[in-house]
């Protein structure tokens, strides 16, 4: 019988007073009759287990009988147990080794183990979108916590890496690994065309913080992805909601460019944007709480759309009749690149 089995086992029947065979093999991933080999072992080692028959029977410790395998104190145990996310461990393949941690957990916290997941939870993936779980992330996972050489395809080329940590961002998990040059990179795992672990094993550094790191990684590469810059002039209304309306590098880095209000309030900023076909629609966001300056190709293409707006607001236009083609200019709007 396995000793962590056999702590889940009893920390299982310490926090639900008593289960069935099924369900603690349910639990426990085992079968009825290993269940039933279990119990009768810790009968043996002292533990006062016992079964009672009948529709509301199953297997229960006496009463009064607690262990104390956590040494962890109630208040540290409650915040632990805010730490899971089954979801993403079962993915990773921790799902034993999570059941067995939460379990000690629970132990604790005694008669209200749930107490905190009933006020806390933490939900990783996306809006609007299901998270697939990527084929190789229980690969990735084991050289993570073994701290072993991961190689594998990716981007086109076999690929030898050290991988220091897994990142879960919005239903979507990159690896942290440092490369041949030793520059540590961000991997997105459904990316890999395959992941072989060996036995080789890395010298993993003692000074690598991977939210650190993340954090650092996440604002360079959102930084990376804005290719052009637009001068706009905001409100103090567009300035108070610029960081609800724009991602959180675009807005820091914008607000860092803003001069001293003028006579009205308005202030011109630098506004960064990845493409001028998503500038035209963020700037858009706005509404007249926006003013594009510069580029005139995009400042042509807004005051383009804001016609176009005002004409379907107008008083004497039917609500839900369309655009009236006899107040917008001929053709398509603007392009939303400048003409070479």
């Amino acid at each position: 019988m396995r000793a962590s089995r056999a702590i889940a086992l009893l920390l299982l029947l310490q926090s639900r007073r008593a289960m069935t065979a099924a369900e603690l093999a349910a639990e426990l991933d085992v079968s009825e009759r290993t269940v039933q080999r279990d119990v009768a072992a810790l009968s043996e080692a002292g533990v006062p287990v016992y079964a009672e028959r009948g529709r509301a029977g199953g297997y229960r410790l006496v009463d009064g009988y607690r262990t104390r395998l956590t040494g962890l104190e109630r208040p540290e145990a409650e915040v632990l147990f805010l730490a899971g996310l089954p979801g993403p461990l079962r993915d990773m393949g921790l799902a034993g080794q999570a059941l067995a941690a939460r379990l000690k957990v629970a132990a604790a916290l005694g008669d209200a183990p749930a107490a905190a997941t009933q006020r806390f939870h933490l939900d990783a993936p996306a809006w609007f979108r299901e998270a697939d779980t990527p084929p190789l992330l229980g690969a990735v996972s084991r050289a993570v916590w073994e701290d072993r050489v991961l190689r594998g395809g990716y981007g086109g080329r076999e690929r030898r890496l050290e991988p220091y940590g897994l990142v879960l961002k919005a239903g979507q998990w990159y690896v942290a690994a440092r490369g041949p040059s030793g520059r540590m990179a961000s991997y997105r795992v459904d990316r890999f065309a395959g992941a072989e672990v060996g036995e080789e094993r890395f010298a993993r550094d003692p000074e690598f913080d991977l939210p650190g790191y993340w954090e650092d990684a996440s604002r360079d590469f959102a930084r990376s992805m804005l290719h052009e810059k637009a001068r706009v002039r905001l409100s103090p209304i567009a300035v108070a909601h610029l960081a609800v309306l724009l991602e959180a590098t675009a807005a820091a880095d914008a607000l860092a460019t803003a001069g001293e209000p003028d006579a009205e309030g308005w202030v011109t900023v630098t506004l960064p944007v990845e493409s001028w076909e998503i500038g035209y629609f963020e700037i858009l966001r706005f509404g007249p709480e926006a003013e594009v300056l510069d580029p005139p190709h995009l400042r042509d293409r807004v005051a383009e759309a804001t016609r176009r707006a005002a004409a379907l607001y107008a008083d004497d236009h039917p609500p839900g009749s369309g655009p009236d083609v006899s107040r917008d200019a001929p053709g398509s709007a603007p392009a939303a690149t400048p003409p070479p």
